[in-house]
């Protein structure tokens, strides 16, 4: 070898070297300085260590991970999680392949979570969970193009929520009259998705996804249904997402975005052949948004982010809510009262109908409250930030959350705690919100969430359940349970839990 290529050679190992050098000294430093910062904070904020840990056996917790995996398999995983959470308190410590994560029920926590220092948690792993099914649409992003995705939609909610009722009289004459010759038991659950992707399919798409015929409708909802589970399952495997990706799963995506394109599509050629007023009149959420954005798939991405929230939502809501006023008779005929001396018969309704209701929206409050729309969730700390409670001896001290530590929170739990609703928390008792003994449960009661990232469609989704509810309860005066169906303690039915938690044996009734 001459000496031109040892000198080379010479050279290359010397800026190796440095490299390597400079990389060690700015992790030190960085890690040095990240260290500062975090004491800073914790004694800023007088932090103390947490109080509760979830304890494990196994190494890198994987026995907690087993157990879950198999109460999951159960369908009883948040009955399993309710059992080991009482003993302790309400925020805990959990640590995982050898990292450190929280995980609260704590409403105070919550807050300052989803609220008071909002900016200081971000999606982490939510975004690579979701990606391949809801694309660049709000519930993937952050910052600030979160932020233009939820003024645009706001905008869009905005002018529908003053509405009145008859956008969806044609939805829900069809879903109360599905069940018109229906002989023996039924389960309602499986129209109260089919109705609400009716609804949100016409307000999005501007026509119903049923208009495309029976075939097309069980396609898009089959792949639609195909993708949402499978998108759930990747948000549990959170960093280790990718290794979920089957084949399956990209062709339900594939087939949802075919259909969301299709109606872009007629949408943008409306506008081209009649005007702009005629096309933001038959398609107003699509040509607003498109005017908006100006590309076709970010526009798609959005209907697909908002079709979720939309459908599977409020189709629990709907289902749950029957669910418990059968398995609650002296509920169910408290409410028909109501509903026949507001309708006085008549089966057209009216918001003010909806307002001299108030048993009514007890009954949805309550049912929100035992089954929240998003019962978990699960936000990283972008920078070192702190919890006001859960250290020191009494649990009432703040703790500090470290950058890049997940906080796991569960409404579903914190809506259960008997701190906030009493002895009785795990009862379905909707006179608990006409009493006035919840006037100032604030934070504790989220079932849209909460904070900046409060579901912008829950006039929409309230309004659209109270109608429909209230119409089913009105056609069908001897709804009732069916004999020999189980009526199990709140909490420990069995439950499929996919984005939402809907009841895995269905919504089982008489109605004849």
């Amino acid at each position: 070898m001459d000496s031109s290529n040892l000198e080379l050679n010479a050279v290359i190992q010397i800026l190796i070297c440095a490299l390597t050098a400079g990389w060690i000294i700015k992790y030190i430093y960085t890690s040095r300085r990240q260290r500062q910062y975090d004491e800073a904070i914790s004694n800023a904020h007088k932090c103390q260590p947490v109080r509760s840990t979830l304890s494990n056996k196994w190494p890198l917790g994987l026995d907690l991970l087993k157990k879950q995996y198999d109460a999951f398999n159960e369908r009883r995983l948040f009955a399993f999680q309710a059992q080991h959470l009482a003993p302790l308190d309400a925020t805990v410590a959990i640590w995982l392949f050898g990292q450190q994560g929280w995980f609260t029920t704590d409403s105070k926590n919550i807050e300052y979570i989803n609220a008071t220092r909002f900016e200081d948690y971000g999606l982490g792993s939510r975004r690579d969970g979701c990606l391949p099914f809801l694309g660049e649409g709000i519930f993937c992003q952050d910052g600030p193009a979160w932020k233009h995705s939820r003024e645009v939609l706001r905008r869009q909610f905005a002018r529908i929520q003053y509405n009145d009722l008859s956008a969806f009289e044609d939805h829900v004459d069809t879903f109360v009259s599905t069940f018109a010759d229906a002989k023996g038991i039924v389960d309602v659950q499986p129209a109260c998705f089919r109705f609400t992707l009716s609804t949100t399919t016409a307000l999005l798409f501007g026509e119903p996804i049923d208009d495309l015929g029976d075939t097309m409708t069980k396609e898009f909802g089959d792949a639609f249904d195909d993708a949402s589970e499978k998108t759930a399952l990747r948000l549990r495997l959170a960093d280790l997402c990718f290794l979920y990706n089957p084949s399956s799963y990209k062709a339900s995506c594939d087939v949802v975005r075919k259909y969301a394109d299709h109606f872009i599509s007629k949408a943008i050629k409306c506008r081209g052949e009649s005007g702009e007023k005629e096309a933001f009149a038959r398609y107003p959420f699509i040509i607003d948004m498109y005017n908006e954005v100006g590309d076709v798939q970010r526009v798609r991405d959005q209907l697909i982010n908002v079709l979720l929230a939309g459908r599977d939502t409020t189709a629990c809501m709907m289902s749950w809510a029957i669910f418990m006023l059968v398995r609650h008779p002296e509920k169910l005929a408290k409410l028909r009262d109501e509903i026949y001396a507001v309708s006085e018969g008549k089966t057209t309704f009216t918001r003010n109908h909806l307002v001299k209701m108030p048993y009514l929206k007890a009954v949805i409050n309550e049912t929100l409250r035992l089954y929240p729309q998003i019962p978990v969730n699960v936000r990283i700390a972008l920078k070192t930030t702190w919890l006001p409670r859960g250290g020191g001896a009494d649990g009432e001290q703040p703790i500090l959350i470290r950058k890049g530590q997940g906080v796991g929170f569960s409404t579903y739990h914190m809506h259960r705690r008997k701190e906030i609703y009493g002895e009785d928390a795990n009862d379905f008792r909707p006179e608990r919100w006409m009493t006035g003994e919840l006037s100032e449960v604030g934070s504790g009661f989220m079932p849209f969430h909460s904070g900046p990232r409060i579901c912008l469609g829950k006039d929409f989704a309230f309004t659209e359940a109270s109608y429909a509810i209230a119409r089913f309860v009105q056609a069908y005066p001897e709804l009732r349970l069916p004999d020999g169906v189980e009526a199990l303690p709140v909490g420990l039915e069995p439950q499929s839990l996919t984005i939402v938690v809907s009841s895995a044996d269905g919504c089982k009734v008489l109605l004849n």
